[in-house]
């Protein structure tokens, strides 16, 4: 599998940086930058970081099934996670969930037509306190109401 220079740069780095024997310990950050670049977590990346970590394929394939920000499909330029759940549910976590359904015409895990945005509903992003909260791509937003999502969504289109 081939890999743009940078994120070859970016393995070597993290491979260096992993104590004698411990490599494993590169593992998540491989993937994560890896379907950053290649848009999802394939079977031939699966093969190719187990080949790099002296790992088995399926060993690989668990720590995938674990961690939700692995993902074997693509999702949109910009992934809306958006958190239902008590402190953001009791926030208007929920009704931004629907409007954001609405909006982009979209349900959990989908992605729109022109491959711009994605929906995942998700339990917690850690931002109880600033609740109702949702993360796109990296970037979190705090105490966001319905319009607030639509001066988003309207933004980042701008930006497309």
């Amino acid at each position: 599998m081939t890999f743009s220079p940078e994120l070859e740069a970016r393995f070597e780095e993290l491979l260096r940086s992993c104590p004698p024997g411990h490599q494993r310990s590169a593992l998540i950050p491989m993937l994560l930058y890896a379907q950053d670049e290649i848009g999802s977590v394939t079977a031939e990346l699966v093969e190719e970081v187990s080949r790099r970590l002296g790992l088995k394929t399926m060993e690989v394939d668990e720590v995938i099934t674990y961690y939700t920000m692995l993902r074997r499909k693509p999702v949109g330029k910009y992934h809306f996670q958006i958190c239902t759940n008590i402190s953001c549910m009791l926030t208007g976590g929920l009704e931004l969930w629907d409007h954001a359904r609405k909006k982009l015409g979209i349900g959990n895990h989908e992605v729109t037509p022109d491959g711009l945005f994605s929906l995942e509903e998700v339990e917690c992003i850690g931002a109880c306190s600033w609740a109702p909260a949702i993360q796109v791509n990296y970037d979190f937003h705090h105490k966001i109401t319905p319009e607030d999502f639509d001066r988003l969504i309207d933004s980042l289109r701008k930006l497309s």
